[in-house]
């Protein structure tokens, strides 16, 4: 807290407005209906799920690059313990893992993701905290220095240094902070989904209310009309009971079957507006579905994955390091390997590549999703393949 009244207290009477963000929040429950929960919905559910799985599968790794005097590098991987112990576990209430697909999600459905990096007095990162937000707010004091205002779903606010904030953003274009909502995008294409589905129901409901109509050629009493229209009931239309096939009424009465009208949805348009929002999300049936191909996936991977990725890794470098530790060298990368999905023949032909040193057995054999082995970390070559100097 003592951070936050801090910031408040720097930021007071001298603010300015940047611009506000609305974001889609979904903290209600119940049947799902198209009024901004778009995670409520089973389409934009399964077209998120496999990018977001994607995302929580890269490792992040912290790497330091030193350049040596006779010119080569010298790579460290994970050299600091605190920050390995921080990828793997960023806070006490979720994994590594969790955490990139949490933020996935929300970059999906919000075209904007925000996570709180916590520092130790001495300013280094200790924990990242993804952020719940309904609204928020960019706010810049007189020293130009950027915070965002972020709004609670229970309507408590807090505003926090954009430095200390990892932002991840798509269809960044026409904010100088914010990634572009997709509520305009969407909103058609899911009232359109909305009514289709509504329309199923209701046709179902309506299928079984009345299917047959005694009408009385005489005034009856309301207690005879009950009880005849019980009696027509148990002779005829009782399934249980031994039956001819053959009903007959007596000249009280008319029996008329009543065909309900069948609400048919047309399979094709809502196929093509499925389609529509597959495609907002950069998708398609085969990756929703896991019946892909090798190619089919490493398109995938590189067209929608990729770029978020390297977009992640970013933002944790230069949010958790500052520009004196990224020029030594420091940086934060995340490895999520397209390969992974690849076929055995694939796999297989990246011998290949141990051989020759561009590949260490252990990245080969986490291909494979097997353990790393001792010295598995040292280059190999072939004998018969030497530096073309000698």
């Amino acid at each position: 807290m003592g951070l936050i009244t801090n910031i408040k207290n720097r930021i007071k009477n001298r603010t300015i407005t940047v611009t506000k963000y609305k974001m889609i929040s979904d903290e209600g429950g119940g049947f799902y209906a198209w009024d901004g929960k778009l995670y409520k919905s089973d389409i934009v559910r399964a077209a998120i799920r496999p990018k977001a799985r994607a995302m929580g599968k890269a490792v992040g790794k912290h790497i330091r690059e030193t350049l040596k005097q006779d010119g080569t590098r010298d790579i460290a991987v994970n050299p600091d313990v605190y920050l390995r112990f921080l990828l793997e576990e960023p806070n006490a209430w979720m994994t590594g893992q969790m955490l990139q697909e949490k933020l996935a999600i929300q970059l999906e459905l919000n075209n904007n993701a925000f996570a709180y990096i916590d520092r130790d007095p001495n300013g280094l990162a200790k924990a990242i905290y993804p952020i719940n937000a309904s609204m928020c707010e960019a706010l810049q004091d007189g020293t130009g220095r950027l915070y965002i205002k972020f709004t609670r779903p229970n309507g408590k606010s807090v505003t926090l240094a954009y430095s200390d904030l990892i932002h991840l953003r798509k269809d960044f274009n026409s904010s100088d902070i914010f990634g572009d909502s997709a509520a305009g995008v969407l909103t058609p294409l899911m009232e359109v989904v909305n009514a289709t589905d509504q329309g199923v129901v209701k046709a179902i409901k309506n299928s079984m209310i009345i299917r047959w109509l005694l009408k009385f050629h005489n005034s009856l009493r309301k207690e005879d009309i009950e009880q005849y229209v019980k009696d027509f009931a148990k002779s005829f239309l009782d399934t249980e009971g031994e039956g001819t096939g053959v009903a007959g009424v007596d000249s009280k009465a008319e029996a008329i079957q009543v065909k309900p009208t069948e609400y048919v949805p047309n399979a094709a348009q809502m196929d093509k507006t499925t389609q529509r929002i597959y495609g907002h999300f950069n998708t398609n049936d085969k990756i929703v579905h896991g019946s892909y191909t090798e190619d089919e996936w490493i398109s995938y991977f590189e067209s929608a994955v990729e770029p978020d990725i390297i977009q992640l890794s970013n933002e944790y470098t230069r949010k958790i390091f500052s520009r004196r530790e990224r020029g030594y060298g420091n940086k934060i990368i995340f490895e999520a390997s397209s390969l992974a999905f690849a076929s055995m023949t694939t796999k297989l032909n990246l011998v290949q590549l141990v051989d020759r040193g561009i590949m260490v057995p252990n990245e080969m054999r986490a291909i494979f999703n097997w353990a790393p082995i001792p010295g598995g970390d040292q280059p190999i070559r072939r004998l018969d393949t030497r530096p073309t100097t000698e």
